[in-house]
């Protein structure tokens, strides 16, 4: 089991509300097999359009492991490939006024913690990300709280989804092969499953 109890690096932010799940990673990029690959796909049409500004090219930015975001993020389509793509990009938490229900769940199942903070604490944060692209934001699923040298603000996740964190029960592929022997030993007891031909 893989706890997630804190996440700690550079951030990196992205203003604006209603950002959906083909901003994140547009259609045409879901064909792949697996997921590799998508983190440089991340934003592709906003980073075009923006010819080289947007916050995901530019220098100051690369390596940061948290990322804050305005209100809805992740509405749309349900693709799982949108949290799959800012995981690969390298992105290990996120920070927001709101998400949509579904891009919740799917951070969920990857081991990315969505915190939730008021409108005006994320803006403290996506301010001091712009003035200071270097801070280091801590995100504390413990403590639930963000804080950097200069600020610290208090942040809520439904208290299920945090203790799957927590007790790393959020990976359930990890638990079926951790599991493996209780499973099998239940289907050894089950008439219509042949183990033996498996």
């Amino acid at each position: 089991m893989s706890q997630v109890k804190v996440i700690s690096g550079q951030a990196i932010a992205i203003e604006g509300n209603d950002i959906d799940t083909d901003r994140i990673i547009p259609a045409r990029f879901l064909r792949c097999v697996t997921f590799d690959g998508l983190g440089e796909h991340a934003f592709e049409d906003d980073r075009a359009q923006a010819n080289g500004q947007h916050p995901f090219d530019l220098p100051q930015y690369q390596g940061a492991k948290v990322l804050v975001v305005n209100n809805n993020f992740g509405c749309g389509s349900s693709r799982e490939h949108a949290p799959q793509a800012l995981a690969k990009w390298g992105i290990e938490a996120i920070v927001g006024q709101s998400y949509a229900e579904i891009f919740f769940g799917n951070c969920v199942a990857i081991g990315v913690p969505c915190v939730v903070a008021s409108s005006e604490e994320i803006q403290q944060l996506q301010k001091l990300i712009q003035e200071n692209p270097q801070a280091n934001l801590v995100v504390d699923l413990e403590a639930m709280e963000v804080k950097s040298d200069s600020l610290s603000i208090s942040v809520q996740m439904n208290e299920g989804s945090r203790q799957m964190f927590l007790k790393g029960t959020w990976d359930n592929c990890g638990q079926l092969i951790n599991n493996a022997e209780k499973v099998k030993a239940t289907a050894s007891r089950l008439p219509y499953v042949n183990w033996q031909s498996a």
